[in-house]
């Protein structure tokens, strides 16, 4: 058996971080897993969301509906876009934690330093969330097409 302190692998010492240090990338681990499920359910609801108002636009020729059906999937895109960008500001602060003798203060939360490194509209326009929400769109868009021209 070897100790955490022991050289391991081939390329030397594995680094080793205090108890202290490894809480804190738990807890950060903890944001980010919470930022992928928030973003999880927000897809589902807009799926949820969108499914219904779209076929109550199609079933009785609404066009308002059909029309005001992409303001909630505006917001939810825009919603999971700031989740995604969170969780990237998480995930550049758990980068910098994880290095021993890292000059991230011990158990800050605060992920706005990297705010420079990552911007809101690359992860909301980033290609999966551009993939799923235009997606929805274009759904969007056949069915009001389809009550103005129908």
């Amino acid at each position: 058996m070897t100790s955490e302190a022991e050289p391991t692998g081939i390329l030397g010492s594995r680094p080793t971080l205090s108890q202290d240090q490894v809480k804190h990338l738990e807890f950060i681990q903890a944001v980010i897993t919470r930022l992928g499920t928030n973003s999880f359910l927000v897809k589902g609801w807009c799926l949820t969301l969108a499914a219904g108002l779209l076929a109550f636009a199609a079933e009785g020729s609404r066009l308002s509906v059909a029309a005001t059906a992409f303001v909630p999937l505006v917001a939810f895109w825009f919603l999971d876009g700031y989740f995604l960008w969170q969780e990237r500001l998480f995930r550049k602060l758990y980068d910098q934690a994880r290095k021993p003798g890292a000059e991230v203060e011990l158990f800050s939360m605060n992920p706005y330093p990297y705010a420079g490194q990552v911007r809101w509209w690359q992860a909301t326009f980033s290609v999966t969330l551009s993939l799923f929400y235009g997606g929805i769109g274009v759904a969007h868009l056949a069915v009001l097409l389809a009550v103005v021209l129908g």
